[in-house]
């Protein structure tokens, strides 16, 4: 399973629905919060291009946001980029 990495704040609805989604599909994650790091923040907008939480990444490939993640959920590509 490649690995799963999420950038998150504590308060941020999205990040919990996309972090509870994960939960569900029994998927390990590295969560980096980035509350008040700004030092983190900007390494996410970095290297995802957004500043926007979450922003996570599977394996190598930037999924994007919750939104982003629930959309493959419903069209079944999931779960092959957890396999992959």
């Amino acid at each position: 399973m490649p690995n799963v990495v999420i950038y998150t704040t504590a308060w941020c609805p999205f990040c919990i629905r996309a972090k509870a989604l994960l939960d569900r599909k029994g998927v390990a994650y590295e969560e980096i919060s980035v509350d008040g790091n700004p030092s983190l923040r900007a390494e996410m907008a970095s290297k995802a291009g957004r500043t926007s939480v979450p922003q996570i990444w599977i394996g190598d490939k930037h999924v994007g946001g919750c939104d982003e993640l629930h959309a493959l959920e419903r069209a079944g590509r999931l779960d092959p980029l957890l396999q992959a």
